[in-house]
């Protein structure tokens, strides 16, 4: 018995692996995982988080502000602009895979550039940076055309409004 064979006699078959016999195609082993479709509502679910995640990461102690991984990145000199730049720069991916016009995406290439320009000055890049959110000005950049061009997948930022009782019901 060969090494490969006794291996496939005692692992079992992983999804997608099959042992030199054809079988019909299986589904890559991360679509299973929610929010990962092309469709525009996971598009947005994934440009939110991002932008979450390099702008309101963290919050400042007394006061309501927040501070996310792409100021932070900007304390460490010269290479933390570039990484910080180039997490940012996959909301503009996302936004040509949408189909966004060019414009547009330079208009997202054009913030990424200044943050990355503002952030590379070492330590001191990070309070400019705190002010221009480049990530959230490309969010809105993002979410303005998928309200536009997608209207069945916008969501309304604000909170929900309360409905007055209908009119012969209890309240409450």
């Amino acid at each position: 018995m060969t090494v490969a064979a006794s291996a496939a006699a005692v692992l079992p078959l992983h999804q997608g692996f099959t042992s030199g016999v054809s079988a019909m195609p299986t589904p890559p082993p991360f679509a299973a995982l929610s929010g990962m479709g092309t469709d525009p509502a996971s598009v947005r679910r994934r440009v939110e988080a991002m932008e979450r995640l390099l702008e309101g990461l963290l919050p400042i102690p007394g006061t309501n502000k927040r501070v996310g991984l792409d100021v932070i990145l900007d304390l460490i000199p010269v290479g933390g602009s570039l990484i910080g730049a180039g997490l940012g720069s996959y909301l503009a991916w996302e936004a040509r895979n949408l189909g966004m016009p060019r414009s547009a995406i330079a208009r997202m290439a054009g913030n990424i550039g200044v943050d990355a320009l503002l952030g590379a000055i070492p330590f001191v890049g990070a309070i400019p940076d705190y002010f221009f959110r480049s990530n959230t000005r490309n969010l809105a950049i993002i979410k303005r055309w998928l309200d536009k061009h997608h209207p069945a997948g916008a969501m309304l930022d604000a909170p929900p409004v309360r409905r007055p009782p209908l009119q012969g019901s209890s309240p409450r």
